[in-house]
């Protein structure tokens, strides 16, 4: 998998991440907010974290910064706790549709790994490809 394409896919996967927690909350689909009020403020914030630092990940990726590639790697492992942790929750719910995208996303995201973990700099002209 070339950089570029991880890139826009940690922008991707952060910006959707946002999406759907602003459309979750705007729906009053979230129904923790009653019942496990501290759990799903500190799960919310572990998610927007993770979308935050994809998003900023998938910047510095494009912009070839120095920073990108530890950062990228951090994102990403972030989000595989948050796929695994999110599929849990819709396989308790017997969403079987939501743990087959979260499994997909999983894959995908284990599939950008190895080319973060070759790169030999972050910041190198060789990955613009």
């Amino acid at each position: 998998m070339k950089i570029r394409r991880i890139a826009y896919y940690c922008i991707v996967v952060g910006a959707l991440m946002v999406i759907q927690w602003s459309l979750f909350l705007i729906t009053g689909n979230v129904p923790e907010l009653e019942t496990e009020t501290l759990a799903i403020a500190f799960h919310l914030a572990a998610e927007l974290t993770t979308a935050a630092a994809l998003i900023l990940a998938g910047i510095g990726l494009l912009r070839r910064a120095g920073w990108a590639l530890p950062v990228s790697l951090l994102a990403l492992g972030m989000l595989i706790y948050t796929v695994i942790n999110s599929a849990g929750y819709f396989a308790e719910q017997g969403v079987w549709g939501m743990v087959a995208m979260f499994g997909i996303l999983l894959a995908l995201t284990a599939l950008c790994i190895p080319t973060l973990v070759k790169a030999p700099d972050a910041g190198a002209t060789n990955l613009a490809g």
